[in-house]
């Protein structure tokens, strides 16, 4: 990894799986916790503690510092220009990890057992939560480098279609900016002043309000370099070519308008909001389904295309035909199989009737642990697979120890995530520590905890051989360390102007917002409100 610019996307990509590995190790040991099976260290203190930097890593060190890497490297190749602003990009880099090392540091020493989400009027030390800001910080330069490098391409290049990966990049980079808008709010003017003692109470319902407006819009936010694989890896890499390059820049475009006023239904049990905004946003969910729908058809045309060209024949024949010992390939085909799961699970959360049956139950932890940990975060995998011989200039020695980590993954998350399906319609609660399964009561729930303790572990497995494959394995002969993305079977020269930027887009976004989230949020400063007296962690608990 000779060039600066090679050396920061390594930089990101390595202390996003750091945290990752971290996070499986925790995640594994919350699983015997829950389980009859006895855990050492444990103590209710702990497991919190656990749960807090599990989620923290996770949900914002992994996909933040991940997407911030892949993006770099898509702004440099997809693009074909040297990506501007370098000093800078390094800078938001180290910003980034000096928050990472604060808030980690804080969650382990048990002041900030607050669990990622926060969870107002409890409050932990004020280093976590300047923590988390200085991630948000340092990727707030990543977007800014990010507009940037198409401007600089669309001026050089005019009339011409930005290149879809890079189209996809910058999307993601406009909804991250929108994303964090509402968590910044909470903690800047919420928590912060509770945290350093400038006030003893706190208005939680507001707090959930301005967390939900980031709580739902943050997913497609770890979603996004999965679809750009699917959209510009995948069909190269399966033989073939993408079916529509204009399917895609329409995905990209609807998951920016579609995934941010969305977040109220995550709080359908809340007192606070009527039940009009509520069935609003219930409405607004479900236009979701509609970019992934897209997307699943698209992508499953682009294989067909791939296959039938390696000789595949007859109605679903041709499934046969792909090059299922491919890295890319076998991953996005676990990845769909998960994604489809796993939407089916969201189809419940979202329905205001249905979500009463399975709100704060296991069934909740299952079907995240099924998008994102499942969907999202083999495509992490392979993304890294695809990218790391051209980062390192010599190819894997061997894909084997790849795909046998790769099925260690999904059957893994299979494992882990079904039973929690099953124990939430039997409504085992989450954000529990423990169970007394001695209790004739939920006795019968141990057998199911225990097969997903094991599915952990086998997760916990499939962890550990990622991080020794990118660390070992590409040792072999030397790599071309050309990247191209696929090309659409008509390769659009132009495109039309609103599927070439998102001066309409981000309006549209802002008018959704404002119908979704303006009277919520305002009803607080109008009406009598009850805010609650503020809980601080104290060490250690």
């Amino acid at each position: 990894m000779n060039s600066s610019p090679n050396r920061l996307v390594a930089a990101h990509i390595w202390v996003a799986f750091i945290a990752f590995a971290v996070a499986a190790v925790m995640g594994a040991w919350q699983m015997l916790v829950r389980s009859p099976i006895d855990a050492p260290l444990e103590t209710a203190e702990t497991y919190f503690v656990s749960v807090t930097g599990h989620g923290a890593l996770m949900a914002y060190v992994l996909p933040t510092l991940f997407v911030m890497g892949f993006g770099y490297y898509v702004a440099m190749t997809a693009l074909k220009q040297p990506l501007p602003g370098l000093r800078w990009a390094w800078a938001g880099f180290y910003i980034a990890a000096i928050g990472i090392v604060m808030a980690v540091v804080t969650v382990l020493s048990g002041q900030a057992t607050v669990l990622y989400t926060f969870y107002p009027p409890l409050t932990g030390s004020v280093f976590f939560y300047l923590g988390v800001l200085l991630v948000v910080v340092g990727s707030w330069i990543w977007v800014a480098v990010m507009i940037t490098a198409m401007m600089k391409w669309k001026r050089a290049n005019p009339g011409a279609a930005v290149p879809l990966a890079m189209f996809a990049t910058v999307a993601n980079a406009i909804l991250w900016l929108w994303t964090t808008a509402g968590v910044g709010a909470e903690l800047l003017f919420q928590v912060l002043p509770a945290s350093l003692g400038w006030t003893d109470s706190i208005d939680a319902g507001l707090a959930r309000t301005l967390f939900s407006w980031t709580l739902h819009a943050i997913v497609y936010f770890w979603l996004m370099p999965a679809y750009i694989a699917f959209y510009t890896i995948l069909p190269k890499v399966a033989g073939g070519r993408l079916y529509s390059d204009t399917m895609g820049r329409v995905s990209f475009i609807l998951f920016l308008l579609y995934s941010l006023p969305v977040g109220m239904h995550h709080l359908f049990m809340d007192p606070e909001h009527g039940s009009g905004f509520k069935f609003l946003q219930m409405m607004l969910t479900a236009l979701v389904t509609v970019p992934t729908l897209l997307t699943i058809f698209t992508i499953g045309a682009s294989l067909e295309i791939a296959a039938r060209l390696r000789g595949g024949k007859g109605l679903f024949g041709w499934v046969r035909a792909l090059p299922w010992d491919r890295p890319m390939v076998l991953a996005a085909g676990f990845s769909f199989i998960m994604l489809g799961f796993g939407g089916f699970g969201g189809l419940i959360n979202m329905s205001y009737a249905m979500n009463s049956m399975i709100h704060n139950t296991s069934w909740v932890t299952a079907h995240f642990h099924l998008i994102f940990g499942g969907s999202v975060v083999i495509m992490y995998f392979a993304i890294a697979y695809h990218i790391w011989p051209k980062l390192t200039g010599r190819e894997a020695r061997s894909l084997t120890p790849i795909r046998v980590q790769l099925w260690l993954w999904f059957v893994g998350i299979v494992i882990t995530s079904f039973p929690w399906h099953i124990l939430g319609l039997f409504g085992q609660p989450r954000r529990v520590s423990s169970f007394d399964f001695a209790n004739p009561e939920i006795a019968y729930w141990g057998p199911w905890t225990t097969v997903s303790a094991i599915g952990g572990f086998i997760m916990l497995a499939g962890a550990a051989l990622f991080v020794w494959n990118l660390a070992t394995l590409y040792r072999g002969a030397a790599a071309d360390r050309t990247m191209s993305y696929a090309m659409a079977v008509h390769q659009p020269r132009e495109v039309p102007r609103v599927l070439n930027g998102f001066g309409l887009w981000n309006t549209l976004v802002a008018v959704l917002m404002i119908v979704a989230y303006a009277w919520p949020i305002a009803q607080f400063f109008f009406l009598d409100t009850y805010p609650a007296p503020v809980q601080r962690v104290d060490v250690g608990g």
